[in-house]
């Protein structure tokens, strides 16, 4: 039995050993994801994302415990920053998540990013790709924490968390870590914090403040069209004539008691109920799929580029930048005009 078939089968190991294929980026990572790819499509991903110390893997821990009470098998990627001096990195979301690491009905996956921006490991979409393959139905993805930076997670899930807690900076901050927009559900944890009521009216007030100025157009969340009607999640009552949309819900948690958690799984399914009956669903796997192939062209173009560069030019490349003999734009243009992929500058 091959390693794939092993992994599709739900072989722990075989799971592993795949993606840590898929981390390595080589050949044979095209392979089995050749093999895998029309056995996924299955599983419903969650992102949770926010600022350090918010908590999320804590959050985390508990939607697991609340998925496995449906008997519900879950997969999580943890993606841990890399270390830009020794290029380490701690992993310690495993440690954080230990009381359900035994449980045989969830996986945990830590990653590195590895350099790589967005708040998210180059091989994350991968690696749920072999989660989803293997059978789990939820997957759950904790960016970094790296706040302004983790828009990817948008769209790399199907319904994204931004966790926020009390008295985290001024009202704006969220506005300006520019993650506001791409929230399907915005969770205030730590929520027997003072401040909390407060944290959770500002966050009410910015997506009030979104609503109308969406107002008499099409309404636009996070950059995907949906309607311009604020709905609130799980409200079916009333007709209306106008297009229906999804409002993020503000819900208050404290992860390390257990509480509202519940209610935070409910309403990842109210949302992945409202994409199905809105026809968004085909259209964010279709963005999902975009994005996808954009990222393994550019990082695909880019090694064949780099290897085709000679590494003394490169290097005598950086030496004029250094001495400011030449702009890195010009130096990049030379390099390009010497393998024949633009017109050398005058």
């Amino acid at each position: 039995m091959g390693i794939v078939t092993q992994a599709l089968s739900g072989e722990r190991r075989a799971i592993a050993r795949l993606i840590t294929v898929m981390e390595s980026g080589e050949e044979q990572a095209r392979q089995v994801l050749a093999e895998l790819y029309p056995h996924t499509g299955r599983a419903h991903i969650v992102g949770i994302t926010g600022a350090p110390g918010t908590g999320k893997s804590t959050l985390v821990n508990e939607m697991a415990k609340a998925y496995r009470k449906q008997d519900l098998k879950v997969g999580i990627i943890a993606v841990d920053p890399t270390s830009p001096f020794s290029g380490g990195a701690i992993l310690g979301d495993r440690i954080r998540m230990r009381d359900v690491a035994t449980d045989p009905g969830i996986f945990i996956r830590s990653m590195a990013t590895r350099g790589s921006l967005g708040g998210l490991a180059r091989a994350t979409a991968d690696a749920a790709h072999v989660l989803d393959a293997a059978g789990y139905p939820v997957i759950l993805v904790e960016t970094v924490g790296a706040g302004q930076s983790e828009v990817d997670i948008a769209r790399t899930a199907h319904t994204t968390l931004v966790v926020e807690m009390p008295a985290a900076g001024d009202d704006i901050q969220a506005i300006k870590a520019g993650i506001l927009e791409i929230a399907d559900v915005l969770v205030v944890n730590k929520a027997d914090l003072r401040g909390a009521d407060h944290a959770v009216a500002a966050l009410q007030a910015m997506l009030d403040l979104n609503s109308a100025h969406d107002d008499g157009r099409d309404g636009q969340h996070h950059g995907r069209l949906e309607g311009i009607e604020a709905v609130a999640p799980g409200n079916h009552s009333g007709a209306t004539n106008r297009q229906v949309y999804w409002r993020p819900p503000v819900l208050k948690t404290v992860a390390t008691k257990g509480e509202g958690i519940s209610d935070v799984v409910a309403c990842v399914q109210r949302h992945r109920q409202y994409l199905s009956e809105s026809g968004l669903q085909q259209r964010r796997e279709h963005e999902r799929a975009e994005e996808g192939l954009r990222r393994i062209l550019r990082y695909t173009l880019l090694e064949r580029l780099l290897n085709r560069i000679q590494p003394s030019d490169l290097d005598e490349a950086v030496r004029r930048i250094a001495r400011r003999e030449q702009d890195p734009y010009s130096a990049a243009n030379a390099l390009m005009a010497e393998l024949g992929l633009v017109e050398r500058q005058a």
